[in-house]
């Protein structure tokens, strides 16, 4: 296996391929503001019929890719009350050129026979040393309680072994896990993967999992020192080995990491105070939850909604910082999308950064949903996927696009927190390419009350432009609240 940098996302038997086939370009497309055309392609879709879910919807993605393979992974049939019917998978194995989809055995009763009745969290992983793709979801009750953290592995991101059960099914209420893999084979600790999660039922206290073996077992879970209470982590392993872990504290984005693969866990370094605009729609907009990539050179990015640059904090920018340690932050920056006063409200962000760059050179790609008007309701609140580019380490930005909508926030799935395209988006990046997948939701067929699925805009450009990054003034004071957020102790699900 030949060096390489950290991609961007950035025992039993295999099962065959199920519910596969080629996605269809969709019918309409989004039109760019610099006059280009971005084609949007509809990858999955949802097959359940299972009295309870609301079909047909597909929530929540995450995306890796490693060499010309790109997998993602999401909620299939999301439930009001939390979880989904099953995790969907959809995979290319040529850069992006076509997609197959299915679903993942052995997890839900709904499909393969698993013990669980429904799942959530998906989040997907390559570990290069094992040469083997993982998966790992969050088991959930039907009472919306996240049981424990599973892992379903592939050697090609088609075929899907019955996962293996990191931890759980010990009375605890478990959320928001996040894995990754260390990939750089000149570290001490190539190969070994990381689960980040919370316990919801002890006031979202973090912990740490960690595998040696390619995701074939777990180690116990460990809580970081300071025993640090929070959610939504996203672990990124350096290329000597150095694990570090952006997350949402208590009133403000924090990160810890681990020196030695995962035997200790640092006490959290804190980056910054949240300030978040109130998302109008009903919206389930993911809070204050990070997104986090890593450069070529070890360089962590890491991306969020914030107010603090809106007078009387009236909507949400995207900001990003940057760390070579983990420990040290810079100051948050407003990724200029708009300008201050466009009234448009920006959030959960999926941040990803070119592998093959890095320092003053590193190529970034972030998409984003946004409300054009933050002022607005349940009936009036349109809503896009937007996307934006630097080339420079976010020194400077392209023009913003629009990649997907507007959609109606009727026509997404409904949860007891609000109106739901994801918690959290990703992006990963294949040749220069950034690619995501996305939930839009579309007017639906005669007799049924969805038509929310997961969709492409292939790989888009990863530019430089002239619009400049901002670190102030700051207009809007910073929350330093007691809670995490709309998401905290009633659990992200």
């Amino acid at each position: 296996m030949p060096a390489i940098a950290h991609p961007a996302r950035s025992g039993a038997a295999l099962l065959a391929i199920s519910a596969v086939l080629f996605a269809i370009p969709a019918a309409g497309h989004a039109a760019a503001v610099t006059g280009h055309t971005v084609r949007l392609t509809q990858v999955s879709s949802d097959p359940f019929t299972n009295p309870g879910s609301q079909h047909a919807t597909e929530v929540e993605p995450d995306i890796f890719a490693f060499g010309s393979t790109i997998v993602g992974a999401y909620q299939t049939g999301r439930f009001f009350g939390g979880g989904s019917s099953d995790i969907g998978w959809a995979t290319s194995s040529d850069g992006g050129t076509s997609w197959r989809h299915g679903m993942l055995p052995g997890v839900t009763t709904h499909f393969g026979g698993g013990h669980w009745h429904r799942a959530s969290d998906p989040s997907v992983v390559y570990d290069a040393k094992y040469r083997t793709w993982m998966i790992a979801g969050l088991g959930v009750s039907t009472q919306g309680i996240g049981l424990g953290v599973s892992v379903s592995r592939s050697t090609d991101g088609l075929h899907w072994r019955r996962p293996v059960i990191a931890y759980g099914n010990d009375q605890k209420f478990y959320d928001k896990d996040w894995i990754t893999c260390d990939n750089h084979p000149a570290s001490p600790h190539y190969g070994n993967c990381y689960i980040e999660a919370d316990i919801a039922s002890n006031d979202d206290q973090v912990i740490m999992s960690t595998s040696r073996d390619g995701g074939a077992s777990w180690s116990a879970p460990e809580t970081p020192s300071g025993r640090p209470t929070g959610l939504g982590g996203q672990p990124l392993v350096q290329p000597d080995g150095k694990v570090i872990i952006p997350f949402l504290g208590i009133g403000r984005i924090e990160a810890f990491s681990s020196a030695n693969g995962g035997s200790s866990w640092s006490r959290p370094s804190p980056i910054a105070n949240t300030s978040l605009h109130f998302v109008a729609g009903n919206m389930r907009s993911g809070d204050s939850l990070p997104s986090a990539a890593m450069d070529a050179g070890g360089t962590v990015y890491i991306a969020w909604p914030a107010c603090r640059f809106r007078a009387h904090c009236s909507a949400n920018d995207i900001v990003l910082s940057t760390s070579a340690n983990g420990t040290a932050w810079s100051r948050p920056r407003r990724i200029p999308i708009d300008a201050t006063t466009s009234g448009a409200d920006h959030f959960i962000p999926g941040i990803g950064v070119d592998p093959a760059t890095s320092g003053r050179t590193a190529k970034i790609g972030l998409y984003y949903y946004f409300f054009p008007k933050a002022r607005c309701s349940v009936a009036t609140c349109k809503l896009e996927v937007g996307y934006i580019s630097s080339a420079n380490a976010g020194k400077t930005w392209s023009t913003a696009i629009r990649v997907a909508g507007p959609m109606k926030v009727s026509q997404i799935a409904r949860t007891n927190q609000g109106n739901m395209v994801g918690d959290y988006l990703a992006t990963a990046v294949e040749h220069g390419r950034a690619f995501s997948i996305f939930a839009v939701g579309k007017a639906p067929a005669a007799g049924r009350e969805f038509n929310e699925a997961m969709y492409t805009a292939g790989g888009l450009p990863m530019t430089g432009g002239t619009a400049k990054a901002s670190t102030g003034p700051v207009k809007s004071p910073e929350r330093i609240g007691p809670s995490l957020g709309t998401l905290s102790r009633t659990g992200a699900r």
